[in-house]
């Protein structure tokens, strides 16, 4: 009966310590997600931009930085003191942590961090996962939008947690960094053509970059409810009508346009 009382406090004990361990280590995690400038060997500061790099960044990157300003800007939701950091792949352990939790993606938004995990070629201006390419520009724009989204509404009010469906959450940020690009209604023919082929989920551009077919959906359906309904994204959100509904308006729209 003793040596059970024992075996119990013992068991208690090794049940706290491990307890207590891993509140430090998640503790630490934490730490260094929020922090990624601990895993990186060089910070730059260009603007409200924060870039967390191993080597100094490239000029082509901070031009690229720039162009993506610019079209954050036209967003209703920009907000020009809001600073954000970015996270390039250059050889830093931060960016494959952050793939071994979130698994892998061209890049990745939260709080005020942008983290790009595919190859950047800033000159060419892409980035490179899988053997896909990612217009880099727009790419940083696109990951920037998530961070405004998370600001301008936020944590309670933002996805996750506010579970608003994936084409107004992941549209809006496409419609921003994709603006001008082209007219909805060549966007439409374009969807077209590219589902009429083996397409492997992907749509490709001119410039050789392309994004996988749910998101070029999603900007589609924002150009339409943003253009051409001239609703606000705010109105959107708060919009009951479901993405079936939406579509079946955009395409009744492209009918009369050709």
């Amino acid at each position: 009966m003793f040596n059970i009382q024992i075996m119990k406090i013992k068991y208690r004990k090794w049940g706290l310590r491990l307890v207590a361990t891993c509140i430090v280590v998640l503790g630490l995690l934490l730490a260094i997600v929020l922090n990624p400038i601990l895993l990186y060997a060089n910070k730059s500061n260009v603007g409200n931009y924060t870039i967390c790099s191993q080597h100094l960044p490239d000029p082509y990157f901070i031009e690229r930085l720039n162009n993506a300003t610019e079209l954050l800007k036209t967003s209703e939701l920009y907000d020009g003191n809001q600073k954000l950091t970015i996270c390039i792949n250059d050889g830093s352990a931060f960016p494959r942590l952050v793939q071994a939790i979130q698994g892998p993606a061209f890049a990745y938004a939260y709080y005020h961090n942008v983290v790009l995990n595919g190859a950047v070629n800033a000159r060419d201006n892409y980035v490179e996962l899988n053997g896909y390419k990612w217009n880099l520009t727009e790419l940083l724009a696109h990951e920037a939008t998530h961070c405004m989204q998370s600001r301008k509404y936020g944590l309670l009010h933002s996805n996750p947690i506010a579970r608003y469906p994936q084409w107004k959450w992941e549209g809006y940020p496409e419609y921003v960094a994709r603006k001008n690009k082209a007219s909805l209604s060549e966007n439409i023919s374009h969807l077209i053509e590219t589902e009429h082929t083996d397409n492997n989920n992907w749509i490709s551009f001119d410039d050789s970059t392309g994004t996988v077919i749910p998101y070029y959906k999603s900007w589609l359906l924002m150009q339409y409810c943003l253009d051409i309904r001239k609703m606000s994204y705010t109105q959107l959100l708060e919009d009951t009508t479901c993405e079936a509904l939406f579509t079946q308006y955009m395409m009744n729209w492209y009918a009369t346009r050709k």
